[in-house]
């Protein structure tokens, strides 16, 4: 049985990314799991994957469930449609969407078919993991109310004006630069 790896990467930074390997005989619906499992997000929301070319154009549609938006053609599910049949050429790519109001994005690249399975492992599992990933509803839901309390007792946002650079020797940076002149 043929073994595909996926490289699932965050869309707005390549260099966080997760390999995934799973059977060709599996479906989306079990990649789509192990694409949140890789990044530590809960499967509460909606989620479609999107047959693409090298351009990253989307194509035909593979969905959760049939969602109520237009459709140039009805999608495929998930669960009915099994990775090894949408797989077209060599470096097969997908775009994943999940959680429709928040938007992420991940681009997904077939890298690796191997026909060597190994009996040990239970298909789809991550393999390489890359980068740290974000989080899905922000930092608040790691560390909890403590960060709300952080937040308010240091408030940077005299800080965050400046950028980081005090104004602290300006007047003597100024004076010299007009000697020069």
């Amino acid at each position: 049985m043929a073994i595909l790896k996926f490289r699932v990467y965050l869309e707005e930074d390549d260099s966080v990314y997760r390999d995934i390997a799973i059977k060709h005989k599996q479906t989306f619906a079990d990649l789509h799991m192990a694409i949140l499992k890789a990044y530590e997000f809960d499967t509460k929301h909606q989620a479609t994957f999107f047959r693409s070319n090298d351009a990253w154009v989307k194509g035909r549609e593979i969905s959760w469930e049939v969602y109520d938006k237009p459709y140039q053609a009805p999608p495929l599910l998930m669960s009915e449609t099994i990775i090894g049949s949408e797989i077209f050429d060599t470096n097969q790519k997908f775009i994943y969407q999940y959680d429709f109001t928040k938007n992420w994005s991940f681009l997904v690249v077939l890298i690796n078919v191997s026909k060597e399975e190994n009996p040990k492992v239970v298909y789809p599992f991550v393999t390489r993991k890359e980068g740290i990933g974000p989080q899905q509803y922000g930092t608040k839901s790691l560390l909890g109310e403590k960060f709300a309390d952080i937040e308010e007792k240091y408030d940077l946002s005299d800080a965050a004006a400046l950028d980081g650079f005090g104004t602290e020797g300006e007047d003597i940076a100024h004076a010299d630069a007009e000697e020069d002149f």
